[in-house]
């Protein structure tokens, strides 16, 4: 990990479908008047027969890419978060899901870290939404590298996919060798008192809080859960077993997202003390990022408090 250099999942994004596009002619791109933003401006420009601009009628762009997908073509269609998941939810349910269409869907701006363009931009929502849709694959990479492998990923899987992006340069935590794969979580640094499951720009959060607790002689398991539906079931649980007690960090809402899917394993399957960060039950406010994310509770200051309280609950079933 290396917290001074920075690079924007949009660009990786962008810059992958142009090598996508190179290699695969049934690549096309859709967008909604924001191509500037989600960076698929990119492919337009390299390759302007395969890409269209259906303005801003979100729910046309989700017809017209189940239209593509049915002729046989692997359409990358493209908005803001707020109303790709919003404004378009019953056409991505009953166009794309419900006929299991090869769409990929790629969201920009999605979080509180879209920062001064306020709660109505702040999609905090969309992985709920997407992740009840039968058959909806929803990932949130945590960085540029690895935006890189997951958009080559998805292009290989077949089915409908929701990748959702962010607006800011995000540190860079994996290099070009980072081997990605749809529905498994990674370990990031092992340890035996509590496990922290993070996805998106809470991952590096949660690396920084780990080191400063290891200087306390905490040990953390940190584990990238980029792949929000289907979960690691069995890392989680191995995850459980082995520490007792389970963080969830997330730039979403405490309702539906990462930490909701965690606890439904969790609760099934091997119950522990869990505790969920995320963007509390309220609309958010304008602001830097970084402080927006301080706000909701889900910094690195934030994640070490919740480890303690975790492992003070962890200390106190020992006694029982």
């Amino acid at each position: 990990m290396n917290s001074f250099i920075e690079k924007s999942l949009r660009d990786g994004y962008g810059e992958t479908l142009v090598e996508l596009g190179k290699k695969n002619p049934k690549i096309v791109v859709l967008d909604a008047d924001l191509s500037g933003s989600t960076r698929t401006f990119l492919f337009a420009k390299e390759f302007p027969d395969r890409f269209f601009n259906v303005g801003v009628s979100e729910q046309d762009l989700i017809g017209t890419a189940a239209g593509l997908a049915l002729s046989g073509f692997i359409p990358f269609a493209s908005t803001f978060a707020i109303f790709q998941t919003g404004r378009a939810w019953e056409q991505i349910r009953q166009s794309v899901c419900y006929a299991r269409l090869n769409v990929k869907l790629v969201a920009s701006h999605g979080g509180v870290t879209v920062g001064e363009d306020g709660p109505t931009h702040h999609a905090t929502e969309d992985i709920a939404l997407m992740r009840v849709l039968p058959g909806m694959t929803v990932i949130v990479p945590a960085d540029y590298f690895e935006t890189k492998k997951v958009i080559k990923k998805i292009a290989e899987h077949e089915g409908p996919c929701y990748v959702r992006l962010a607006r800011p340069k995000f540190p860079l935590i994996f290099d070009e060798n980072y081997e990605f794969e749809i529905g498994k979580g990674k370990i990031l640094k092992d340890g035996s008192d509590a496990t922290v499951i993070a996805m998106g720009i809470t991952l590096f959060h949660s690396l920084i809080a780990s080191e400063e607790l290891e200087k306390e002689g905490i040990k953390v398991r940190i584990i990238n859960m980029s792949t929000v539906k289907p979960i690691d079931k069995e890392l989680i649980i191995d995850s459980a077993k082995k520490t007792g007690v389970i963080l969830t960090v997330e730039d979403h809402s405490i309702i539906g997202g990462l930490g909701s899917a965690v606890s439904e394993v969790i609760v099934q399957e091997y119950p522990v003390y869990q505790k969920i960060l995320g963007v509390p039950d309220m609309f958010t406010q304008s602001g830097k990022p970084d402080e927006l994310l301080d706000r909701c509770g889900i910094s690195s200051k934030h994640i070490k408090k919740a480890i303690y309280e975790l492992l003070k609950k962890k200390e106190k079933n020992k006694s029982f």
